[in-house]
Order: C-alpha cells, then structure tokens, then sequence
C-alpha cells in the first residue's frame, strides 16, 4: 500500500479498526525504514503519522516518534507537531511517565524545540487544518 491507496482507504481521520491497521501499517514501514534508508515509504510513513495525529490517541506519540526517528528521510519528512495530537503538555507528561530510553529522548527534544519557541502559537485544530489543504493539493 501507498500512500495514495491509504488516503483514498482511510482518509485523514480514521476510526476504530482502521486506526489499528495504520498502526500496523506504520510499524511495518518504519521497521524497514530504520534496516534501510529507502526501503520504507517515507510518504507512507508520514501519511500514517498525520491519521494517527487526527485521531488524538496520546499513546501514538511515541509511535510516530519513532517512525521520525527511522532514517534521515523520515525525519526530515515526519513533522515534530505530529506527535503533539492529544495537545504539547498531555504529550509532554506522557512520555515523562513512559520508561523507555525513545520516550526519554523524545520529551527531550519537545523540550529543547519549546525552549526556542518552536510551539509558539501551537494549535491541534490548526495543525489538522494544514493537512487537510496539503493533502487536498493545496499545501
């Protein structure tokens, strides 16, 4: 699947089942990403990250960290707000509860990014807006 097949399948704000299979489906190219640069779709992968966004589930966000954290691709192509679906301060406190050393290092650089002002102005309703219009080709 890619991520035109994803769009047209599940459109930006899946629900119920199908927010699972996108889990899944993000799992699986992240995993290929990270054994290789260019063996998972980037696109894909980011696509993945935004319906995750939209649906608001504070336990996504260590998942679409660690697709950003893939390969330089990702990284580049998986915006940093995207993890921020349930909102700045709920993500912040859930990856402080969180043991693993990714969620450590995600909350880090949440941190750093708000230190410099990166969040200033930070809206969920408005960051899902943007990707309405870019996803709708005009973006």
């Amino acid at each position: 699947m890619d991520d035109e097949e994803s769009l047209r399948r599940y459109g930006l704000r899946p629900v119920g089942p199908d927010l699972d299979e996108i889990r899944a489906l993000l799992r699986e190219h992240t995993e290929r990403e990270r054994r290789a640069q260019g063996e998972g779709d980037t696109e894909l992968l980011k696509l993945c990250c935004v319906q995750l966004f939209n649906s608001g589930d504070i336990d996504d966000a260590l998942l679409v960290w660690n697709a950003k954290e893939a390969s330089f691709d990702a990284a580049c192509s998986i915006d940093i707000e995207l993890l921020l679906g349930h909102g700045l301060e709920a993500t912040k406190a859930h990856l402080s509860a969180h043991p693993s050393p990714s969620a450590a290092a995600a909350l880090d650089r949440l941190r750093e990014l708000q230190a410099e002002g990166a969040f200033e102005g930070f809206s969920v309703e408005e960051h899902s807006a943007f990707y309405d219009r870019y996803y709708d080709g005009e973006g």
